[in-house]
């Protein structure tokens, strides 16, 4: 019976643990960039698109496929950002616990 209150508390500690975690997910900013800094985009950790920025010289109606592509690319940009520290903020949270390959929390 010792063991399972242990192990409840635990939970409970890794609970709280992953809602702080997703707090800080929904205010951390990640930033994407493309064309070579002529486009950048900044998202939330969550995924949330929260500016875009775009060079001057290419707002011109001849350049309208290239800004849309590099939008695009620099959304991508901030993504793969947002994941790689969504996983480092996991990691504390699990504390270390090795979780099965693909198995993304919250569940």
């Amino acid at each position: 019976m010792k063991d399972i209150m242990g192990l409840m508390k635990q939970a409970q500690a890794m609970q709280a643990k992953l809602q702080e975690a997703q707090a800080d997910m929904e205010r951390t900013e990640v930033q994407g960039t493309a064309g070579g800094g002529m486009v950048t985009v900044s998202l939330t950790v969550k995924g949330d698109l929260r500016s875009i920025s775009v060079d001057p010289s290419l707002l011109k109606a001849e350049e309208k496929e290239i800004v849309e592509d590099l939008i695009v690319a620099a959304h991508a940009d901030a993504r793969r950002k947002a994941e790689v520290v969504a996983q480092e903020k996991m990691k504390g949270v699990t504390g270390g616990l090795p979780l099965p390959p693909g198995m993304k929390l919250p569940f």
